[in-house]
Parts: C-alpha cells; structure tokens; sequence
C-alpha cells in the first residue's frame, strides 16, 4: 500500500480559536491538493501556547465534550477529502484535565482518545500546571491508510513510546509537537537534540516518523518562547527526507510504500532478535 503523508506548521493567534482552525483547515486544502492521505497538524494548534505561564483563565481552553463543534468540523472534512487527520486538544473530564489526541479518519469516524502519557515541566513549558499524566496507554489507530501511531510532543523523547507503538503494528509515526527556545537560557537550542531523538526512533524501528512543530513567537506576561518549526518527514531508516525552516507556514509531503518498508523491517531482524526477558530490568529503576 502506497500512502502520502504531510508534516504541517503554522503561526495560531493569539485569544482566536476560529482563525487558528481555519489556518489548520487552509493548511488540510493544500494537502488535500497534493494528493495527500494523512495530515499531521501541531500540538494544541487551536490556540496560543498557554503553558508558557501559570494562569488558571486557561482552563477555559478545555473541552469537556465530543460534541464540541471541531471535532464535527474536522469529521466533515475529513470525509469530504478523504484524508485523515489527528486532532491535539485540551481535555476537560470530571476534575482531571488532559493534553489529548483523537484520530479523525477519512469517513469522518473518532478513534478512542488518546492522552500524553509523559508531562513536561520547566520555565516556558509549565504543562503540570494544567495536564494530568495520561492514563489510555498508548495507541495505534487502523485507518483505510495503515496503522498510525500518535505521541504527543514530550512523548516524542521516549524510546519505549516509539518501541510500544511499533510492536503494537504501527505503520508510520507522528508527533504533534510545541517546542521552541529555553527562556531560562537564551543560548540554548534544542532543535538538532529534538531531531535527532526521533531520527533514532526511526532508525531503530525502520518506520518513517513524522513531527509537526509550530512557529512564531509567543509571549504571555513576561515570558516569551520563539518556536522554530523545522516540521520533518523521516524515512524509514531515519534519514529526514523532508524539513520546513524555522519561520515559513506551509505543509511538506512524502509518499511511502508501506508494504516495501514492511519487508525491509522483517528482513533487518532486529525485531525478530529482540530479548524481552533482558529488558524488565528497565521497570527496577
């Protein structure tokens, strides 16, 4: 099976919810025109990156409910072009807040929810703050174009995240993504530590992983946070066959041969190889 797959970024507004899912959605006609089959969206995209700060005004932000119109508004897309597209959102249930993911495929159908399983926290990137850690485990959704497999940001720095989301039979990986300067240390930039993370998550794998990132600056009271974008397509050997600069809004495609890079995964061996038993000693520390 041949699937084309898209990476996107973009600059949300800041307080407008509407303008930032039209953005999204001018973002899914481009790659609906491409021929695309799935379409990663940023982390959060609907909004500002309200982590930045400490302010309890952004509950409001949560979603305590699939009836809410953009998940009605993305499962009509989603039908209509035939595309599927993982949507990040704040979650509201009962007393818990979550920073969570549905799945829309490409007859408009939600997948089961799935919440970040690992919350960040440091200056700029206060997610404790508002996210309780997810309790779904995680997921891979079977959609008409393969197995997909969805982290969520900090996710994407964890092995065993990319590793459980393989053995469960994912085809392609994506990690929706915010992430940008350090306002503690300005000389810090972590973006080729970010790449590279997921480009061994590929490698070790030999599935292609996809990140979308966003970009612009964003300020909220006396803290500000530069994202640098730089969305990338991996192969399945972990090379990244496709970026986006640090600025520009857009999207980046890439069609792949799932059932070629099957083969190329059977035949490496490393799964076949693999020592479960060894590995327990991981859960002791």
């Amino acid at each position: 099976m041949k699937i084309k797959v898209a990476a996107s970024q973009f600059q949300t507004i800041k307080g407008n919810i509407e303008d930032n899912i039209n953005k999204a959605l001018n973002l899914a006609d481009q790659a609906v025109a491409e021929g695309v089959n799935v379409l990663l969206l940023q982390e959060l995209f609907q909004s500002e990156y309200f982590c930045s700060t400490q302010n309890a005004k952004f509950f409001d932000y949560a979603i305590s409910s699939l009836d809410n119109e953009i998940f009605s508004i993305f499962s009509n897309y989603c039908k209509k072009n035939n595309i599927v597209i993982p949507i990040s959102f704040f979650e509201k249930q009962g007393q818990n807040y979550f920073n969570s993911l549905i799945l829309i495929d490409s007859h408009g159908k939600l997948s089961e929810v799935y919440r970040k399983s690992h919350i960040p926290d440091g200056p700029g990137y206060n997610e404790k703050f508002y996210f309780t850690p997810g309790n779904t485990g995680f997921k891979v959704f079977k959609t008409d174009f393969g197995n997909i497999g969805c982290g969520i940001c900090w996710d994407q720095w964890f092995p065993e995240c990319a590793r459980s989301m393989t053995l469960m039979g994912a085809d392609i990986l994506l990690y929706p993504t915010a992430i940008g300067s350090e306002p503690h240390d300005p000389n810090i930039n972590s973006k080729l530590h970010w790449q590279n993370v997921m480009i061994g998550h590929s490698a070790a794998n030999q599935i292609p992983v996809i990140a979308s990132n966003r970009i612009g600056i964003e300020t909220e009271q006396d803290i500000s946070l530069t994202f640098y974008g730089s969305s990338f397509i991996t192969d399945h050997m972990g090379n990244i066959i496709k970026t986006m600069d640090e600025k520009s809004e857009g999207i980046i495609s890439q069609e792949f041969d799932l059932e070629e890079i099957k083969k190329y995964r059977q035949s490496w061996g490393n799964f076949r190889d693999r020592r479960p038993d060894l590995y327990k000693k991981i859960c002791d520390f």
